[in-house]
């Protein structure tokens, strides 16, 4: 082990965390379809496209693909997409790109064997082990975001982690965004839940960053989840959000909801061809709006409950499902994202086996964005306090794994090994002890006591020993800093803009304005 490396772990707030640092795979992929299989599923997906086509609910949307060159029914709002729009169109959509942070150490590069964990983001509730499950406030979206920025393995918010129902649903996004810019100095999602809020997540995002329109688009700092509604719909919010994203040079991680056997056909090859046939319909659409606008190829397929009807994720299925996708999106040149997932009601064992194939599944399918890394529960309802923790564990070890092995002389200790008389032990020897408090990963919540010392202790149970680890996080927590006059900016934008936001939802976006990609 290099001294480098023997440096990086340390101690953050009394507990024990890995440092923050970019996270890189570096093995080989896990395929499990071939080459022509993936070709395959790529061809069916392009011809549904050009035979059955997509659904734009958007009126302005379906005039404008019009223009670009698509066959489209006003009967039916369907827009059918030639073959030749498509691949000229998913061409120009960048394989790499880079989000800046509000500390430029904590930017983040996306493509290739580069891999960000985001927090949850968008479930309606929140829950910990004191008070239960209940709908989110403010407060406790706030200390949530704390968390967020004291684990140092989440590279990213994910887009207000849960609603604060005891704000206003017309203008919480802009107190979300001014607590993300306040609490956090990670990167953030957009609440891209229509063309208002994805715009005022770039304006604020210019603020903070003090970067004009022009320089975000040369250097974005805003993702935005883009959902299509399976099978083959697309509704007029994501519409606008795609708009404003691709128009200000923002990424749109475009994210079908696909599960087999309810929302796409029963077999993950089917669901596989309209998950890429919805992605390929909005990256087409977004790359009209403006050439070379980064988008991400999001996976989000599983399987049903055959007998209730119900999600399943965290299946076999859904890793599967994941690794597959990921042979897709390098194929298609597209950045990849998928999710950590459970459908567990409680931080129990269900929810951490669940997660675990569903983060094998993402990190050895080579996502570039694992979203809702952290703290998602109930099949996305609710964002746990205590799972965020058990998920960052997860996460640190997972990161760890990744770590290639060194087979330097150092660490192949050959005069280690001749040092130690036969049947004698390596405890004392130089080579351990230069590495005594960094030779392994030290775990932040596992407890490794014999079962007589952890009965001694209280007899604590991972959750319980959670709830503890979150609230020594948040007695710990330093803010980061913000600039004084970048706060009060942030705070005169929001109030002006609560002013006018309940009453410009919807409004129909103008076309006419959208710089065409033939025009220089």
């Amino acid at each position: 082990m290099s001294r480098r490396r023997r440096r990086e772990k340390r101690v953050v707030s009394g507990i024990q965390q890995l440092p923050w640092r970019n996270v890189i795979n570096p093995y080989a992929p896990i395929e499990v379809i071939s080459a022509d299989q993936v070709n395959a599923i790529i061809e069916a997906a392009l011809s549904v496209l050009q035979s059955y086509g997509m659904k734009f609910l958007e009126p302005g949307s379906r005039k404008f693909m019009r223009e670009m060159g698509a066959d489209v029914d006003e009967g039916t709002q369907i827009v059918r997409f030639p073959v030749e729009l498509v691949r000229e169109k998913v061409a120009l959509a960048p394989a790499e790109f880079t989000l800046r942070a509000r500390n430029p150490e904590k930017d983040l590069s996306l493509g290739g064997n580069r891999m960000v964990f985001a927090a949850v983001g968008g479930p309606a509730f929140c829950s910990d082990i004191d008070n239960g499950r209940r709908p989110g406030t403010y407060a406790d979206l706030c200390n949530y975001f704390r968390l967020i920025q004291s684990l140092n393995i989440i590279h990213q918010e994910g887009g207000m982690s849960f609603e604060p129902m005891d704000l206003p649903p017309e203008t919480r996004h802009l107190d979300t965004y001014l607590a993300q810019y306040r609490y956090l100095d990670k990167n953030c999602q957009s609440y891209a839940l229509g063309g208002e809020r994805a715009k005022d997540s770039i304006e604020m995002a210019c603020i903070a960053l003090h970067a004009s329109r022009d320089e975000l688009a040369k250097e974005p700092a805003v993702l935005g989840i883009i959902n299509t509604n399976s099978p083959m719909q697309f509704d007029i919010p994501m519409t606008e959000a795609v708009v404003e994203l691709a128009r200000a040079g923002q990424v749109s991680a475009i994210t079908p909801f696909t599960l087999a056997g309810s929302m796409s056909p029963a077999t993950l090859a089917g669901t596989l061809v309209q998950q890429t046939a919805e992605v390929l319909a909005v990256v087409t659409f977004a790359q009209c709006i403006q050439a070379g606008a980064p988008v991400m190829y999001g996976a989000f397929a599983s399987n049903v409950d055959m007998k209730s009807g119900a999600p399943a994720l965290g299946t076999p299925e859904y890793t599967k499902a994941a690794q597959a996708s990921g042979q897709i999106a390098r194929q298609l040149g597209l950045p990849f994202r998928s999710s950590n997932t459970t459908v567990a009601n409680c931080v129990d064992a269900q929810a951490a086996y669940e997660s675990q194939m569903s983060l094998w599944g993402a990190i050895m399918g080579h996502a570039n964005l694992v979203n809702h890394a952290a703290g998602w529960l109930e099949g996305g309802l609710t964002a746990s306090f205590e799972k965020l923790i058990v998920d960052a564990e997860m996460l640190q070890m997972m990161a760890e794994y990744l770590r290639p092995i060194e087979t330097t002389e150092d660490e192949m200790a050959v005069a280690a090994i001749g040092e130690v008389q036969p049947g004698g032990h390596h405890f004392g020897t130089a080579h351990t002890l230069e590495r005594y408090e960094t030779a392994f990963y030290a775990t932040m919540l596992s407890d490794r006591q014999n079962f007589e010392r952890w009965s001694e202790t209280g007899a604590l149970d991972t959750t319980t020993r959670a709830n503890a680890l979150w609230k020594q996080l948040l007695r710990d927590y330093e803010q980061p800093p913000l600039d004084v006059s970048v706060d009060e900016a942030l705070q005169v934008y929001v109030a002006e803009r609560k002013k006018t936001a309940e009453y410009s939802q919807g409004q129909r976006i103008d076309y006419g304005i959208v710089k065409r990609p033939d025009s220089g």
